[in-house]
């Protein structure tokens, strides 16, 4: 199996569900005005865009793939950072 295509198809899987979560949250807090839960969904959102923005440069702006993992990878960081924040906003 090509490599390339099982990267497409898995950060196709991740903008899926990521902004699924990402939607649930912030439809959530829309819903309850939660602080916590408008963070989960801005560090979802985060986690997603990186994921998003890590495949696309590496596939379209003709970027190195180590170059488009560390883009992820520093986003899914910041995302994660925010979802812990969110666990401890009262």
């Amino acid at each position: 199996m090509h490599v390339e295509f099982v990267i497409i198809a898995v950060k196709t899987a991740i903008l899926f569900l990521g902004g699924s979560i990402t939607y649930y949250a912030l439809r959530a807090f829309s819903r309850t005005g939660d602080p916590s839960l408008r963070a989960l969904g801005i560090g979802f959102g985060v986690v997603t865009v990186g994921a998003l923005i890590g495949g696309v440069s590496h596939q379209f702006l003709d970027v190195g793939l180590a170059v488009g993992i560390a883009i992820d990878s520093t986003l899914t960081a910041i995302g994660f950072a925010v979802i812990v924040y969110s666990l401890y906003v009262e």
